[in-house]
């Protein structure tokens, strides 16, 4: 009888299944050479025997990880009252269990850290690809993965050519869809409390806004920065209400801000939504607590994590795969923060 106490190994788990250790590998590490029944019964009983790889013996093989990156520059604070990247890793999760990989997500301070911990991960052979997230320009990343030759999706960013595979949702046309909804109620005066100006999809909303106020005749269009935190949603909407000729409708990067800001109207006397609408660019549970519930744009974000872990396994299979998955804009879901303008 084996030792419990000793780390189970692949002849352990050959001999339990009654093949060679070789197929035992083959189906561990996601390679063609066994059945899909017999791959099956191999992983059951790796779960059933708490196997585990060694990492120096797996470094040394060229085995696979079993384990994705997922690293966020972001305020845990912030994080931890949004539900966008917690759908995304239950999303990428679910599709990665079934190849019995897992998701390694890590919080930094900034985009420097993240270079630094994916170098680390690189040189320990601690993942198997990655998904870089908030896009900015002449993203430092980009470059960085391929000289560590690890596979990596961009979820945000239209794939280019020579560029990484990618999977997107066109924030232009959401922003777009935003601005027909407040003109055809009549909001003449539009402003949107954005996120930081580095990041591609604010860069790409702010865009979509300006051309949008300039081509109807209205009026303003301003993108104020923030850093996606409350405090600073909550000041930039002050600031804006506290003008002359203050915004009638203000669109929000996140579900966080858009309750800051409307914390901020009932503040200050102003009534949403008879004289403010408000909008966000998301829909989490948050949007709906408060009230008057939010007016929002809704998307499946737990379908758009599987589709982003899919799209990361191919390219972990082929390092060739560069391409770009498009995935449905998200649609205008219209609740009580919304109303026509003077109403």
């Amino acid at each position: 009888m084996r030792d419990v106490g000793n780390r189970p190994t692949i002849a352990d788990i050959a001999k339990r299944v009654g093949v060679s250790p070789g197929a035992v590998s083959f189906a561990l590490n996601g390679r063609p050479g066994v059945s899909e029944q017999t791959r099956a019964r191999i992983l059951e009983v790796a779960r059933e025997m708490n196997w585990r790889p060694h990492r120096a013996a797996r470094a040394l093989g060229g085995a696979q990880a079993g384990v994705v990156g997922l690293v966020l520059a972001r305020d845990p604070r912030t994080l931890g009252s949004e539900q966008f990247y917690t759908q995304i890793l239950y999303g990428m999760q679910d599709t990665l269990s079934a190849r019995s990989s897992a998701v390694q997500m890590q919080l930094v301070r900034d985009t420097a850290a993240e270079i630094d911990l994916y170098r680390h991960w690189a040189s320990e052979h601690r993942v198997d690809g990655l998904v870089l997230v908030d896009l900015q320009r002449d993203d430092p990343r980009i470059a960085l993965v391929r000289e560590l030759g690890l596979p990596a999706v961009t979820l945000g960013l239209p794939a280019e050519p020579d560029q990484l595979p990618s999977v997107w949702a066109d924030d232009a046309e959401a922003m777009t869809t935003i601005v027909d909804y407040l003109a055809a109620l009549d909001h003449r005066r539009i402003a949107h409390v954005a996120g930081p100006p580095v990041y591609l999809h604010t860069a790409r909303r702010a865009a979509a806004l300006r051309s949008q106020v300039s081509a109807r005749g209205l009026h303003a269009g301003e993108s104020v920065p923030t850093d996606f935190s409350d405090a600073q949603g909550a000041a930039a909407t002050r600031a804006l209400l506290s003008r002359a000729d203050r915004p009638t409708a203000i669109v929000y990067d996140s579900d966080l801000m858009a309750a800051a800001g409307l914390g901020v109207a009932l503040e200050m006397g102003i009534e949403v939504p008879r004289t403010l609408s408000i909008v966000s660019f998301d829909d989490s549970v948050l949007t709906r607590i408060v009230h008057p519930a939010l007016t929002c744009l809704s998307r499946d974000t737990h379908a758009l994590g599987a589709q982003v872990a899919t799209t990361l396994l191919q390219a972990i299979a082929d390092p060739a795969w560069r391409e770009s998955v498009r995935t449905e804009t998200p649609r205008l879901v219209v609740r009580g923060s919304t109303a026509r303008a003077g109403g």
